[in-house]
């Protein structure tokens, strides 16, 4: 079991949402790994709570999509499959281009600033070792796109995704090798919606998705031969 996370209290929530929030957060960051089993008493005892809200936490992830449980085995921390990757990047495909055209017709003069602002936060914490700092800068960067479409029915549809595009994201940005790709791509971005040139924005906005998916399934495609691997050498 995985012993990076830990619980940060929020006098505001119930016991239970700090729980779920806690064990949700490190799923999504990879602390808690694909495959990984939620025992609930160890995850009791790191926590220092009971086993209650433990059990109500692993529910409610498994309605998410997060954890599967396994017939006598119990809960387990969700894969991330090639299907459930390109089932959540082919509609962010189609939600980012529409953002990036809108964005070229809406997108204020203060918003373009921060925008390139935005751009070089996330070349800046590329610099440093801290992969939650470099995700945070990334979403940081697409929101202002997405918030300066001014469509709030567009916002809801992103946003519902968002928390499992994070998870895929940041198995990209576990990549140091990318970051320079990365870095060229959002340029590529904030050069077109700056001139307004909708189709360009869309295009780059797409190829941007593109390259993501092609390395996340790599990445998937070396867990697996690794894990089959394993399961030969152990025969």
């Amino acid at each position: 079991m995985n012993e990076e996370f830990e619980i940060h209290m929020n006098e505001f929530l119930p016991l239970r949402d700090v729980v779920f929030n806690t064990l949700r957060q490190a799923i999504l960051t990879g602390e808690l790994k694909p495959g990984e089993r939620l025992m609930e008493i160890h995850l009791a005892n790191k926590l220092g709570v009971s086993r209650t809200p433990i059990r109500e936490a692993i529910r409610k992830l498994e309605l998410e999509s997060l954890v599967v449980m396994i017939p006598r085995k119990g809960a387990e921390v969700a894969q991330i499959t090639e299907k459930s990757l390109r089932d959540v990047l082919e509609v962010r495909r189609t939600l980012d281009a529409l953002c990036a055209e809108l964005s070229c017709d809406r997108i204020s003069e203060a918003e373009i600033a921060n925008l390139k602002q935005a751009c070089l936060d996330f070349e800046a914490a590329t610099q440093g070792k801290d992969k939650k700092q470099i995700a945070k800068a990334d979403v940081a960067l697409h929101n202002i796109i997405l918030e300066s479409t001014g469509n709030q029915r567009l916002e809801q549809l992103v946003n519902n995704l968002a928390e499992q595009m994070y998870r895929y994201r940041f198995e990209y940005i576990k990549d140091v090798s990318q970051y320079a790709q990365l870095i060229q791509e959002h340029r590529v971005i904030y050069e077109a919606i700056s001139g307004r040139d909708k189709e360009k924005a869309a295009q780059a906005a797409r190829t941007h998705i593109d390259n993501q998916e092609s390395c996340v399934i790599a990445l998937i495609q070396q867990e697996n031969a690794k894990i089959k691997t394993n399961k030969k050498n152990k025969k």
